[in-house]
């Protein structure tokens, strides 16, 4: 098997975890407070990071002088992740995905407006295209709150902050250090929150909780490596593909239907980020 290969099913994995990581988030939102739900998928995260980077002899957490970077990327990183837990217990797990996919189109901004980078002609369109999605998407009249879409935009609007500031540390920063330094940040700031509400877990909300730990620990895992197999204008497309596994998974686990509005702001975001994939020149690493 190519190694490009090997990145597109790695995509495909990584899809797959996080989609069915926000079934387990939704299942347990009921009994379980966010900020508990929050410390189990990194607490898992954390461990399996540890467990990788000492076998590679790797660092835990970079160089001094990657600190005050790292920690803003963590932070960014933390709040979309809250955001992203928010939204998944509260709306429709193939919209909340659609949303939290229009971080790479933000990413072309941020890039231009604080990097310098140019935008290609076949953006601008693909920009329009992807906010119109947004747009039907987070229909007020439709089945899903507003609020909880309005989380999975900021969601998308963070992550694509912490996205693009990983330019500065392509080929400085390994990116299980980058984990480990995010995950490292998320369970030190939710232990005194998770301690204040604390919840007993019964047997089934446990199992759910560690799923949720070994589903995102494993997609982000997934995700890294994905992106170092092909480049990523080659494989990036095929991370689209969790919409169509939130959709599924939502479908069969939570019994969520979409109405019209969300399935063209679907295939308008999907057109976007394929106009991108088609034409785009550049080799945007997004490596998390």
């Amino acid at each position: 098997m190519t190694r490009k290969k090997e990145g597109i099913l790695l995509m495909f994995a990584s899809a797959f975890f996080f989609s069915s990581m926000q079934i387990a988030i939704k299942l347990s939102a009921g009994s379980i407070p966010l900020m508990e739900q929050v410390f189990f998928r990194n607490i898992i995260s954390l461990i399996i990071c540890f467990i990788i980077i000492k076998k590679n002899n790797g660092s835990l957490f970079g160089s001094k002088e990657h600190q005050p970077l790292l920690f803003v990327r963590s932070s960014f990183g933390f709040m979309g992740l809250i955001c992203m837990f928010y939204a998944a217990a509260h709306a429709n797990q193939g919209d909340v995905t659609t949303l939290m996919k229009l971080s790479p189109f933000l990413i072309t901004i941020w890039a231009a407006a604080f990097l310098k980078e140019k935008i290609q002609k076949v953006q601008l369109p693909a920009l329009l295209l992807a906010f119109a999605g947004a747009v039907f998407v987070a229909n007020p009249a439709w089945t899903s709150n507003l609020f909880p879409l309005f989380t999975a935009f900021l969601c998308a609007v963070f992550s694509s902050v912490a996205y693009t500031l990983l330019a500065y540390f392509r080929n400085k920063v390994d990116g299980m250090t980058i984990i480990m330094h995010f995950s490292t940040f998320c369970v030190a700031i939710s232990i005194p929150f998770m301690c204040m509400d604390f919840a007993v877990p019964d047997p089934l909300t446990m199992l759910q909780l560690i799923l949720i730990g070994i589903l995102g620990g494993f997609g982000q895992i997934a995700l890294t490596y994905a992106y170092r197999m092909a480049p990523a204008a080659e494989v990036s497309i095929y991370n689209y593909s969790g919409i169509i596994f939130s959709i599924i998974l939502g479908f069969l686990f939570l019994g969520e239907k979409l109405s019209w509005n969300s399935y063209i702001g679907i295939v308008l975001v999907l057109s976007g980020s394929f106009l991108v994939y088609k034409f785009s020149k550049s080799d945007v690493d997004t490596t998390i």
